[in-house]
């Protein structure tokens, strides 16, 4: 992890910091299994950003004014969350068309979130069919 990563991840309460890890855990995990090769990993707009060649951003982050919430953000201008919407509307709360957001004691819906986080790793690969090809 960049040192610049770190310190962000550690700025975060915990167990906000637990969860984020988790989630960072998960992209890392997936870009893996998938054979996407490297994960480049940086903070943009000061929050953590993970991107593989072929994909679409993943952030995630906290907000102090909201500080029981955490969300993985997407790019708007993709189909992703509308997709998830389609998908998973029933598993996840959402922001408007780019991000997924969690309460601290949300269940994380693993299985569910790992497919969300393929699809943005593959992203365009997958752009041009019905539900991403889901």
């Amino acid at each position: 992890m960049k040192r610049e990563v770190k310190e962000k991840f550690n700025s975060y309460p915990e167990p906000i910091r637990a969860r984020l890890e988790s989630i960072r855990g998960i992209i890392l995990a997936e870009a893996k299994k998938n054979g996407l090769g490297e994960v480049e990993e940086a903070l943009k707009w000061g929050e953590p950003s993970y991107l593989v060649k072929g994909g679409s951003a993943i952030r995630c982050d906290w907000k102090e004014k909201f500080p029981d919430q955490y969300a993985v953000y997407f790019n708007c201008n993709t189909k992703l969350v509308d997709t998830f919407k389609e998908l998973y509307g029933d598993k996840f709360r959402f922001e408007g068309n780019r991000a997924m957001v969690f309460g601290v004691n949300d269940k994380l819906h693993k299985k569910e979130l790992k497919h969300c986080i393929k699809l943005a790793l593959t992203y365009h690969k997958l752009k041009h069919l019905p539900l991403l090809g889901a």
